[in-house]
């Protein structure tokens, strides 16, 4: 079984209703919506930083 680390997130509400309208349009929960949006944030900085940056 995989560990998974929590944490107490508050957001403002308009971030909120865009995380719930995606859950509903995906039928898919808020936690992975915002765990999908992190995952594709890291994503985009890895690619914008150069190899040698990173070590």
């Amino acid at each position: 079984m995989k560990s998974h680390a929590k944490m107490l997130c508050r957001l403002p509400p308009e971030v909120k209703d865009f995380i719930e309208r995606q859950s509903d349009k995906f039928g898919s929960s808020m936690n992975s919506e915002v765990v999908r949006s992190i995952r594709e944030r890291m994503d985009r900085m890895e690619k914008e930083m150069p190899a040698s940056a990173g070590e």
